[in-house]
């Protein structure tokens, strides 16, 4: 691959690692089924972290406004699990920036399996 297309790849695996911006241009590319091998790895772990993410905040925040005893515990959880998730991004984006490979074991085979079967 020459050098003069290197840098556009590389900065669309940044945008699409962008903690919940990054979402959108992901599901964009996997919903047309256009970009590299790479490019739709990294898009189907991008909605896989958005979504889990999603998933446990919005569980927390309704554990939290529903409970008298563990609200703070449930609040206290939901700002780690926010923080984590923006964390694993930013260092996912510096793997990515090294040249490394931009792979979770956990979630990128569930990526594979879950929204690889709906959307690639």
């Amino acid at each position: 691959m020459p050098d003069a297309q290197s840098p556009m790849p590389k900065t669309q695996l940044l945008l699409y690692l962008i903690p919940i911006i990054g979402f959108f241009p992901s599901l964009w590319t996997l919903y047309r089924r256009h970009g590299s091998r790479e490019q739709l790895a990294i898009s189907r772990l991008s909605i896989t972290l958005a979504l889990t993410w999603l998933l446990g905040y919005s569980l927390l925040a309704t554990g939290a406004a529903t409970s008298d005893f563990f609200t703070i515990r449930l609040f206290i959880l939901n700002s780690f699990l926010t923080s984590g998730y923006f964390l694993v991004s930013v260092w996912l984006i510096f793997r990515v920036v090294q040249g490394k490979s931009g792979r979770l074991p956990g979630f990128t085979t569930l990526a594979e399996r879950v929204v690889g079967k709906y959307l690639s």
